[in-house]
């Protein structure tokens, strides 16, 4: 006659279970966006939702680690307030692995971006400007901004390249 432990069943259950969080990261997939669809990364990222490709909306953007900076441009008037996801954030959500990541805008315009910029400064990609979403006209939906009034050695030709508008891509090489 076999004798049952009564707790095996739940054994076999949390052994199931920490053998499910250990799975790779590469096996964990992004939710698919709900609104219209404002970025893509692709390149070397381990997390996807299109294919090889991660794509997203402003809202999944928004529930990223943000922040908001207060700094003038070399392209506005006077301080703004720029707010928007860490562009470190992004890259660890879709798993990123690159020492640089290329930035296209809407016109093809791209520019070369050092990861280690995202990690040296609070980058962001500025999906707002005083509040208010910024459409095409005025540098939106999405802007590589750095903390110019933060550190005066952001005030330079390179940086301003890497300060990349009209953002719609952002490739991992």
């Amino acid at each position: 006659m076999r004798i049952r432990h009564p707790l095996l069943p739940i054994a076999g259950l949390l052994t199931l279970a920490v053998g499910l969080s250990v799975l790779p990261l590469a096996a964990w997939a992004l939710p698919s966006p709900q609104g219209e669809v404002i970025l893509t990364v692709s390149g070397n990222i381990a997390h996807t939702n299109v294919d090889d490709e991660a794509h997203f909306d402003a809202e999944m953007l928004m529930s990223l680690p943000t922040r908001v900076i207060e700094t003038h441009t070399p392209w506005t008037d006077g301080p703004n307030s720029f707010e928007g996801p860490l562009a470190r954030a992004l890259l660890e959500t879709v798993g990123a692995d690159s020492e640089t990541v290329r930035v296209r805008a809407l016109n093809d315009f791209a520019a070369d971006i050092p990861v280690a910029n995202f990690h040296d400064y609070d980058v962001i990609l500025a999906l707002t400007r005083n509040g208010e979403p910024m459409p095409i006209r005025d540098y939106g939906p999405i802007f590589v901004l750095y903390p110019f009034d933060d550190y005066p050695e952001l005030h330079n030709e390179t940086i301003r390249f890497r300060s990349v508008w009209q953002v719609v891509n952002i490739h991992a090489d």
